[in-house]
C-alpha cells in the first residue's frame, strides 16, 4: 500500500515537491487539515492548499500565515543544495 502523500510528514512534503507547481516563488502543496485548519497527521475529509518557499524553507497556509519552518526544506541549505 502506497503512503497517502496528503498526510503531512516531511517525506510527503518532499514527495509532493517533485510535481508541485511553482507560482510567484512558492510551490503549491495540498495536505489534509483538521477542523481548525491545521496540518493533520491522518486522513480527514478536508484538504487545504499550502505554499512552500524554496528559499527559506517556510510552509505557509492559504492566508500566507507561517505554519512551519525547516532548513531541511530550504533549497539553498537543505533538499536542493548541491552536494
Amino acid at each position: 500500500m502506497m503512503p497517502d502523500i496528503f498526510v503531512y510528514t516531511p517525506d510527503n512534503l518532499l514527495a509532493q515537491l517533485h510535481t508541485a507547481p511553482l507560482h510567484l516563488g512558492y510551490h503549491t502543496l495540498n495536505f489534509y487539515v483538521d477542523a481548525q485548519g491545521r496540518l493533520a497527521k491522518e486522513p480527514t475529509d478536508h484538504k487545504a492548499i499550502f505554499y512552500l518557499s524554496p528559499s527559506g524553507g517556510t510552509l505557509r497556509d492559504e492566508s500566507l500565515n507561517i505554519v512551519l519552518y525547516s532548513a531541511k526544506f530550504d533549497r539553498f541549505k537543505g533538499y536542493g543544495k548541491a552536494e
